[in-house]
């Protein structure tokens, strides 16, 4: 196996940011509230945080907990984060958008990307509530996202391994599949063997519940 794999580690605060960089993790999620499964962060902290590391720092743009169908006025809060990621001159955002059906919101994606660009985009978890994930992979990549997050739509990325290595293969190099969701030192291995994905997504939390540069590392250099 091929050691030194690409992760992007999930941070809450400037300390979680510079204990991700000083691991060795490529790139930062920057959000707030990871115990509701994270908000966007303040301009504040995007600012803080852009300012103390060197990697490549995209930023989660969710103004709330709960489901991925956004009012009008909650969508329009989401484009005011996306413009404030843009004039910080973040690397990407991080953004999904369903119907109450679980389809992909096409016109709702489609607004927050001409928004963002030319911001990296990545679609979130929200893919796991996804009712066709097949179809809805196909929808992300025409929308022209550049990576995916999912934990296979299962509690985490090693149980849904044998759906993220299905979604790698149907991707076939046009979309990044990005396990996250559970990842540790523990198992990165066998969900690099079982997945075949090239990036990798987790919060990396030592025993003080926050980023841990030992633990980065560990998930690093498998």
């Amino acid at each position: 196996m091929q050691r030194g794999i690409f992760f992007e580690c999930c941070c809450q605060s400037v300390q979680d940011a510079l204990e991700a960089q000083a691991g060795g993790a490529q790139r930062i999620e920057l959000c707030s509230r990871l115990e509701v499964g994270g908000v966007s962060p303040s301009a504040q902290l995007i600012s803080e945080a852009l300012g103390a590391v060197s990697i490549p720092v995209n930023v989660l743009v969710r103004p709330r907990e709960g489901n991925f169908c956004w009012t009008l006025g909650e969508a329009e809060e989401m484009l005011e984060t996306i413009s404030i990621c843009k004039g910080l001159r973040v690397n990407g955002v991080v953004i999904g958008a369903l119907t109450p059906d679980g389809q992909i919101d096409l016109p709702l994606m489609s607004r927050f990307i001409a928004a963002a660009r030319p911001l990296d985009v990545t679609f979130h978890r929200a893919f796991d509530e996804c009712a066709e994930p097949f179809s809805a992979l196909e929808d992300i990549i025409s929308l022209g996202c550049n990576t995916l997050l999912t934990s296979g739509q299962a509690p985490s990325a090693l149980e849904g391994s044998s759906l993220i290595a299905s979604l790698v293969g149907q991707s076939a190099g046009r979309i990044t599949v990005m396990p996250g969701a559970g990842i540790n030192p523990s198992n990165i291995r066998q969900i690099v063997l079982s997945t075949g994905a090239r990036e990798y997504h987790g919060s990396a939390r030592g025993p003080a519940g926050t980023t841990s540069r030992v633990v980065v590392s560990q998930i690093v250099n498998v």
